[in-house]
This record gives C-alpha cells, structure tokens and sequence, in this order.
C-alpha cells in the first residue's frame, strides 16, 4: 500500500493531502538530499575510482597509441581519445552504482524499505536516485576533458555541453544498472554483465578507434550502442562540430534514458512491493 494512503482511523474532516503531481519535487529532493548526505562520507574513494580508471586508458591510449598513432579520423589521437575516454567515465560512475549500490540497499541495508515508509513512492524513490547518479556522472565525465586539456585538446565553447550529455546517457545507464540490481539474484551476478555487456560496450563504442574499421555485422551492433551516441555527441561538441546528425545521436540517448528508466520502476518496483 502507498504511503499516502489515508488509513480506516484517520479523522473524516480531513481530507489526504493532495499530490502536486506525478513526481513530487519535495519527494525527489528528499530523497536526493539523503544521497548527497551519505556522499559526503565516502566522497573521496567514489570520486578518485570514478576518475582515475577512465584517466588511465586516457594516457595510456592517447599517450602509448599517439606516438604509434599520430592522427586518426582527422584529428590528433590523443583529441580522438580524450572525448571518446568522457563516455566511458559516464559509463562506469553510472551503471556500476546503479547496480551495487540498489543491490546493497535493497537486499541488505533495507534503506528501501524505510524511504517507502516515507510519503514517497516507488517511482519517485527510483527517480530520485538515477537523479542523483547521472548528475555524478556528468561531472565526473569532465575529468578526461580536463586531461585532455592539459595534453593538447583545445578549449572550445562547445564542452559546456559536455555536462548535460553525461547526464542524459548517465541517465539511462543508471537505469540500466538499477535493472539489472532487480533481477540478478546474487551481486555476484554482476559479473557477467560486466564482462559479457560493459566491457564489449566501451570497447567497440569508438571511444579508442573509429568503428568504421569493424567488420559489417559488428559496426550495425556498435550503432545501437548507446555509447557510441554519447562519444559521437561529446566529440563533437568538444571540437565544435556538432551538425544535423548529432540530433540523431541525442535522440537515441533520450530514449534510452525513458526506457531505462520506464524499465527500471517496473522490474524494481515489482520486487519492492509484495
């Protein structure tokens, strides 16, 4: 039963209080606000885990690759790396909490089970908390930008954008992760989604080598990955080049952050509620 429901003894003269909406912004911020507190504690090791690793393949691609590799695509390398490297930051500090930290939560701690004694619901309680990861990940995806920087990639007004893409597909692989924390039976489980979809993900999505040099089959899946759509956005605004395509590329990310996030309040939702 929702928490807002009026219980047999309530008095007659009081009418429930009415909902704002679907998504109530005051369910959404406490929610929201619980998760910045607990980040306030463990800040240090997520932001140094959520950087350092995409910073490393940043280096050693751009850095090892670019003196093999002066130019590829029309561009230096190490550009080439540095704003394909951003995704994949988005990727890690967004799928991998969306996973273990619903997982944790809900299995373990319970935390789920106390916010719903809440006035929230499953909804806002889902929402809240893929809020509050992509907005993570879209600052932590500017750290390789920041890199990047200092290794020859160019300022343009363009990486202002940078933010709110990492937000949009962070979004949507925050999403991802929370669903796949509601059907694994096991937080081992989640080892075959790491090597059996995440890696393949960032791999084949051009963030180190253009995916026009897959073979035919291999460069259909890789157009359906919705972090080669983040890599093409980022590069692009990166170097100032966004054209007509890059709507394409934003629209996929839209909607694969809704259905992800659709997908994630019902599989989710269904184990939260008996």
């Amino acid at each position: 039963m929702s928490a807002r429901a009026v219980t047999a003894g309530a008095p007659k003269d009081r009418a429930p209080a009415a909902r704002v909406g679907r998504l109530e912004p005051a369910a959404l911020a406490g929610v929201m606000s619980r998760d910045v507190s607990i980040f306030g504690r463990y800040w240090k090791a997520t932001t140094f885990s959520s950087i350092v690793q995409p910073t490393i393949y940043l280096l050693a691609f751009g850095l090892g690759f670019g003196s093999l590799l002066p130019h590829v695509a029309g561009m230096k390398y190490v550009q080439y790396v540095a704003t394909g490297v951003v995704a994949v930051a988005v990727l890690f500090s967004s799928a991998f909490p969306g996973m273990f930290n619903t997982f944790v939560r809900w299995q373990f701690q319970r935390t789920y089970d106390a916010i719903l004694a809440a006035p929230v619901d499953v909804e806002e309680l889902i929402t809240a908390e893929m809020l509050w990861i992509s907005v993570r990940a879209g600052v932590y995806g500017l750290a390789p930008l920041l890199v990047g920087l200092a290794f020859g990639l160019e300022p343009a007004a363009g990486m202002l954008l940078v933010p709110l893409i990492g937000f949009v597909a962070g979004f949507g692989f925050a999403g991802f992760g929370v669903t796949i924390a509601a059907v694994a039976k096991t937080i081992d489980n989640f080892n075959y989604v790491t090597s059996a979809v995440l890696t393949p993900m960032f791999l084949v999505g051009g963030s180190f080598f253009p995916i026009s040099t897959l073979p035919p089959v291999i460069r259909a899946l890789a157009q359906i990955n919705p972090l080669y759509h983040c890599v093409q956005l980022v590069r692009d605004a990166s170097l100032n080049a966004l054209g007509v395509a890059d709507l394409g590329h934003a629209a996929v990310l839209i909607a694969f952050a809704v259905l992800m996030w659709r997908l994630a309040i019902w599989r989710l939702g269904k184990r939260l509620i008996d």
